[in-house]
């Protein structure tokens, strides 16, 4: 990272996610540039996206990255289903502004997530999709520990092809022991 880039990472804070963000969440998946390295749709409603993002999630973690008052990035551990076999994994999803995205927001947020998970969170396991082709974010995803587990074919549609996905996780490096 670059000394430009260093410097944008300090203009900028995390904090929780909360229910009257989510239309400035909303807006940001929405973006040109964000959208597609997601599975959003662009043109779609932003009221499709509100909807979700007012809902708290008390099991889950989401976090925002705010320059100024702008929302610039957003990041969440979701519960990976209702399956009681399942309540130690969370599902990440992780998006930056198309202008902040290469700054280190990403790895500000994916660092804060994977201590509350680590440390707060009694998670074991985090799972995420992320297209085949966007090595930037693969790289990312590896430096804090993920591993590549599987490769999706035909995934999603992308501008009118579709694209192979790989499946990424990271388990717990020292899960908790009881004390004493």
């Amino acid at each position: 990272m670059d000394a430009a880039h260093k410097a944008d990472a300090t203009q900028i804070v995390i904090r929780s996610a909360e229910p009257e963000d989510a239309a400035a969440i909303a807006a940001l998946l929405g973006q040109e540039g964000v959208a597609e390295g997601l599975l959003q749709v662009p043109l779609s409603p932003n009221a499709t996206r509100i909807e979700f993002h007012q809902k708290l999630e008390p099991q889950g973690c989401r976090l925002v990255a705010v320059a100024g008052s702008e929302i610039v990035g957003m990041a969440g551990l979701h519960m990976a289903g209702a399956s009681l076999r399942r309540l130690h994994v969370r599902s990440l999803g992780l998006g930056v502004a198309t202008a902040w995205q290469g700054r280190g927001v990403g790895r500000l947020l994916l660092t804060q997530l994977v201590d509350w998970a680590d440390n707060w969170g009694q998670v074991l396991r985090i799972e995420l999709h992320v297209h085949a082709d966007n090595a930037r974010a693969q790289a990312l995803y590896r430096s804090l520990g993920f591993v590549e587990e599987g490769r999706h074919k035909g995934y999603a549609l992308r501008q009118g092809r579709y694209i192979d996905s790989l499946s990424m996780a990271r388990l717990h490096p020292n899960p908790p022991v009881i004390a004493g």
